[in-house]
């Protein structure tokens, strides 16, 4: 087994914890009705999207999601908030140097204590439990979107098809274990579909796909799928999505001889699980090293 299928299996229990770890974290997560950003690079930016959908449709306030390097800096916002597992993001730091010169409160989550960023935020939440040796990003970036999701509270039952924490790890368990299906493993190209907060995983899926595997996949929400991206869509294909199925698009990806894949009822968090897998697989049996994928590091740091 590669480190990166370890560590993809350890999610439902990083999620519990990650719960737990919100409960206690106290002042530095973002308030009811707080104006907030939510930044990353990469894996991180499509946790940060899932995350302010998520945060607008539970009502607590307007949430914007931005890749680290194109945050508008003539906005204003209450709070900032930064994904960087490993803490030495070159664009996360000095985003954040810049939003604090400001004197706009800052919350960062990484897996690594000893980086930069325990410095250059005002709060920090270190999710070290969910580091990972592989450079490939997943049980740490799920985790991450956990300990928002739960610091979220009960605001977000009132969220359709959105679960608490502890039950989406129940969902997670199952995508674990689960065999993922011969068509979906057999197809040369996937396109993820999502609607709401689950357009950031449908994002992220895509691109676990095309880091560990060199995949052709791309991803778009689940109501524009039929806005052009279904000319994609035909036999060896596969359309993915994730959480509530649109009506009528079952039907459009028959019609034109497509595979679709859909667990409805699932946390779409946890159908995440099932494409990292497939990527893993993917990659395998191209005799790749999902551990160490091609032309990637652990963090992207700039020269000055």
């Amino acid at each position: 087994m590669s480190r990166t299928a370890a560590e993809i299996a350890t999610q439902p229990a990083c999620w519990r914890r990650a719960a737990e770890a919100a409960a206690s974290f106290g002042e530095g997560l973002p308030r009811p009705g707080e104006r907030v950003a939510v930044t990353g690079c990469g894996t991180s930016w499509f946790m940060a999207i899932a995350y302010a959908a998520l945060r607008e449709a539970a009502g607590q306030g307007e949430t914007d999601a931005f890749a680290a390097s194109e945050f508008p800096s003539s906005r204003a916002y209450d709070r900032v908030v930064a994904i960087t597992r490993s803490g030495t993001t070159t664009e996360v730091l000095r985003l954040l140097g810049e939003v604090r010169g400001r004197g706009v409160p800052t919350l960062a989550l990484t897996a690594d204590p000893k980086t930069p960023v325990m410095e250059a935020a005002d709060a920090v939440a270190v999710l070290d439990w969910a580091d990972e040796e592989s450079v490939v990003q997943t049980r740490f970036a799920t985790t991450a979107l956990a300990f928002l999701r739960a610091g979220l509270g009960d605001a977000v039952r009132g969220v359709p098809g959105v679960k608490p924490v502890a039950e989406a790890a129940v969902d997670a368990e199952l995508a674990v274990t689960e065999p993922l299906p011969e068509a979906v493993l057999a197809a040369e190209q996937w396109t993820f579909l999502g609607r709401g907060w689950a357009y950031g995983l449908a994002l992220e899926a895509g691109l676990k796909m095309r880091e560990a595997a060199g995949a052709w996949t791309e991803a778009y929400p689940a109501m524009e799928y039929r806005h052009g991206p279904i000319a994609i869509t035909g036999p060896g294909r596969v359309a993915w999505v994730f959480g509530a199925l649109p009506e009528g698009l079952a039907a459009e990806v028959a019609r034109v001889g497509g595979t679709l894949h859909a667990h409805a009822t699932a946390d779409p968090m946890a159908d995440l699980i099932r494409a990292q897998r497939l990527a893993v697989a993917l990659a395998e049996a191209k005799g790749y090293d999902p551990d160490r994928p091609r032309n990637l590091t652990r963090s992207v740091i700039l020269s000055s």
